[in-house]
């Protein structure tokens, strides 16, 4: 499946993603497979599974758009005034 992220919690390591008319889709780190965390608004593919708690999002990993464009930056210092 493939969806947007739509909150993520970066204190509690976890998030939703948007089901569309339906209930959210619960992600957590542990499930997450080339990202430490992810962006509200960043498209990500899934496997989807149902549990007591609702449906739960396992093998999350960001879509084959370029990072640059979901605003997610490799991991490069920061340095004032230096475009990149």
């Amino acid at each position: 499946m493939q969806t947007v992220v739509k909150k993520w919690f970066r204190d509690k390591e976890s998030g939703f993603l948007d089901n569309g008319n339906g209930p959210d889709i619960i992600v957590r780190k542990a499930d997450l497979v080339n990202c430490a965390f992810l962006k509200v608004g960043a498209t990500v593919e899934f496997e989807c599974y149902s549990e007591k708690r609702g449906l739960i999002a396992k093998k999350v990993k960001l879509s084959n758009m370029k990072r640059s464009q979901q605003g997610i930056r490799d991991n490069k210092p920061y340095r004032p005034g230096v475009m990149t």
